[in-house]
């Protein structure tokens, strides 16, 4: 552990991020959905803790993020937090949970924040969504936004390409980002976009940037941590940097416990339990009689 650690935190909110922004600060976030990983990197001094619909894919198994339900989200926000007490907490708003109805909306992200112990929510999406984000907001929820690639678009895109890359569609984001911010959003979330594009955004909002895939211009960077320590071995993405190969490791750990069992070295003595030798003599008579 740092020593930075040692020292007992200052719960982080939405206002940290804006000052560290002003004071040119670069913000650490990473995703988790378990208490464990969450008390880890609160030990870690990470600012904040996005629990993610990552979770569909690095969790439960899915292809994408469109499986996970607002129970999904919910299940694991409610871990996270009794994990983490500094770090501020985001949930994301999974698919179809804010974008059929502005109610909706408010409703959802009051579940979060209420049921699942998050202090902010995150959705995907530019201008059509000015107006839920305002509800949400309105409604004492902070928003966080999230442009460039939108997972829950996955299908729309085509894939998990790189967004924003024309400069029709460079402008079309950056006007995204100032109506994001001027709806009332303490940060955007820029995933896989160019990064001049990134940096130039980040210079032109007064609100924080967390990049993803969008270069060290940002204000702030995001990794899923599944991915950061190497554990999700099905695809790695070109932004991602491996701070671990874990999946190794634990893939090695269980053949070893495998061969243990199988060549009968585990349990050892040093594992088991045992009775005096007098409490043994007297169970045996009872036994037998």
């Amino acid at each position: 552990m740092s020593h930075v650690a040692e020292v007992k935190r200052k719960k982080i909110s939405t206002q940290t991020f804006l000052q560290m922004k002003k004071n040119g600060q670069k913000i650490s976030m990473l995703t988790a959905y378990d208490a464990q990983t969450a008390e880890i990197m609160d030990e870690s001094c990470v600012h904040s803790i996005l629990v993610g619909d990552s979770l569909g894919m690095v969790v439960l198994g899915y292809e994408t993020t469109l499986q996970v339900t607002m129970e999904d989200m919910l299940h694991h926000c409610k871990a996270v937090a009794r994990g983490a007490k500094t770090a501020l907490l985001i949930g994301d708003l999974p698919f179809l949970s804010y974008q059929i109805s502005i109610q909706d909306a408010v409703r959802n992200s009051g579940r979060l924040i209420q049921e699942g112990g998050m202090q902010a929510v995150k959705l995907e999406g530019g201008r059509e969504r000015a107006e839920a984000i305002r509800a949400i907001i309105a409604a004492g929820i902070p928003v966080m936004g999230h442009l460039g690639l939108t997972p829950q678009s996955v299908n729309k895109f085509g894939g998990f390409g790189v967004q924003a890359t024309t400069a029709l569609a460079a402008q079309r984001l950056l006007e995204d980002a100032l109506i994001l911010q001027n709806s009332g959003c303490f940060g955007i979330v820029l995933e896989s976009i160019p990064a001049r594009l990134a940096a130039l955004v980040s210079k032109r909002l007064d609100i924080p940037t967390i990049g993803i895939g969008a270069g060290a211009g940002c204000d702030g960077q995001v990794l899923v941590a599944p991915d950061m320590l190497g554990l999700f071995s099905r695809f790695t993405p070109k932004f991602v940097k491996k701070y671990a190969s874990l999946h190794d490791t634990m893939r090695e750990a269980f053949s070893s416990y495998v061969a243990d069992i199988e060549s009968g070295t585990f349990p050892g003595t040093e594992h088991t339990y045992e009775m005096s030798d007098a409490e043994w003599e007297e169970t045996i008579k009872l036994i037998k009689e």
